[in-house]
């Protein structure tokens, strides 16, 4: 009758309230416990999260650069003694007409036949102060579509092209090597027995670095002395958005009869850089965030276990007075869910804190999935629902009179 009695009022509030006076009978263990679950959590929490604020940051330098640079270049088909595709003269022109194009520029590397660059004329037979330096034909948009910067003086204008002026703009280490500083006085270099006029010189670039040590002419300049046929390459600067666009639309522009014979070199999608960098940092991370876990659930039932061999006489007592197996089993499942549930709140916030901090630190934009802070506490709990399965099933298995005996003893 007792027995009968005490199953049919215990229900899931008394297992609940059992499960809490057990947990709160001992903090310290509980804390301890949750530890492993709160080291684990937090590790998932912080990779995921500084994963995708690492992918958001990369994927915005891309934007800023690679993302809005679309290539053109007459390469493609040189093989086995194929000519080359002519790019127009006025390739700059076409492309600048595209919507979405902020600026163009085109370029072609001049054969020198072996004519040497020097700062002074000089007969030197032992070639000391005189140098092999590449030469680079270019048009008046290529130093805004390479993104360049000049120390002194300023890029050459259509004019100087249509005139075929012999005027040039040092790159900044051949400015060194010829050892020219300044161009407030008009310097003149020499390649070969050609004098050329200093305009300016090439600080820096952040596209097509082979600038930097080249000496760069007018296009029209290098058409008139040394025969050069076509461009070779466009550079293009687009807005943010428009390269794959662009890129479509330029091989028509420079090409209208054969757009396939060119190629055109343009920029993954931001979302694949996104998955990618997110795939490589949690292919790293989620490993430890795993064992970090697997630890903690190896100490939640380590735990659970040496809980139910203390409190052998008190399942003994609720055996005797009419708990079933199950109750026995559902109170230290509880128990042990409720550690890791626990754990699981702190180590989400531990985690979010960790990828707040990293962001501060690098002053970066936090990014992160609320998805992920809300679900890490019901994977803590899961963790202790887990690792609470055998002690629960020890601890149902155990007969009323063996463990009223062995508590008493």
């Amino acid at each position: 009758m007792t027995s009968a009695r005490f199953r049919a009022r215990f229900r899931l509030k008394d297992l609940l309230a059992e499960a809490l006076a057990g947990l709160f009978t001992r903090p310290g263990r509980s804390l301890l416990t949750a530890l492993g679950a709160v080291l684990g959590i937090a590790s998932l929490v912080a990779t995921l999260g500084i994963a995708e604020t690492a992918g958001a940051q990369i994927v915005t330098a891309f934007d800023e650069l690679a993302a809005t640079s679309v290539v053109v270049t007459n390469e493609r088909g040189f093989f086995g003694g194929e000519t080359r595709v002519a790019l127009p003269w006025d390739s700059e022109e076409r492309i600048a007409r595209l919507n979405g194009v902020i600026a163009a520029g085109t370029m072609a590397e001049v054969n020198l036949a072996g004519r040497l660059t020097s700062a002074v004329p000089v007969n030197d037979p032992l070639g000391l102060t005189e140098f092999q330096v590449p030469m680079i034909a270019a048009s008046p948009g290529l130093l805004a579509a390479s993104l360049g910067e000049l120390s002194s003086g300023r890029w050459f204008d259509s004019g100087h092209s249509v005139r075929a002026d012999r005027v040039a703009v040092l790159g900044n280490g051949v400015a060194q090597r010829l050892n020219v500083t300044r161009v407030d006085q008009q310097p003149v270099v020499f390649v070969g027995d050609d004098s050329y006029v200093v305009l300016g010189i090439l600080e820096d670039v952040r596209r097509q670095p082979e600038l930097l040590n080249s000496i760069i002419v007018p296009e029209g300049t290098a058409r008139e002395l040394y025969e050069l046929e076509s461009p070779t390459t466009v550079q293009i600067h687009t807005e943010i958005g428009a390269a794959s666009l662009i890129s479509t639309q330029a091989p028509i522009a420079v090409s209208p009869d054969d757009p396939g014979a060119v190629q055109v070199q343009a920029p993954l999608e931001p979302e694949e850089v996104r998955a990618d960098v997110e795939e490589d940092v949690n292919a790293l991370f989620l490993m430890l965030g795993g064992v970090s876990l697997l630890v903690g659930a190896i100490g939640i039932a380590n735990v659970t276990l040496v809980s139910v061999l203390e409190r052998v006489g008190e399942i003994g007592l609720r055996r005797a007075l009419g708990a079933g197996r199950r109750h026995i089993a559902y109170q230290f499942l509880l128990e042990s869910t409720g550690v890791g549930f626990f754990g699981g709140v702190i180590g989400a916030s531990l985690g979010v804190l960790v990828v707040v901090s990293v962001s501060a630190v690098r002053t970066w934009t936090p990014v992160m999935d609320a998805r992920i802070a809300l679900a890490a506490p019901l994977l803590g709990g899961l963790v202790g629902l887990v690792a609470g399965l055998y002690p629960a099933w020890r601890a149902s298995r155990m007969a009323p009179v063996d463990s009223l005996r062995a508590g008493m003893g």
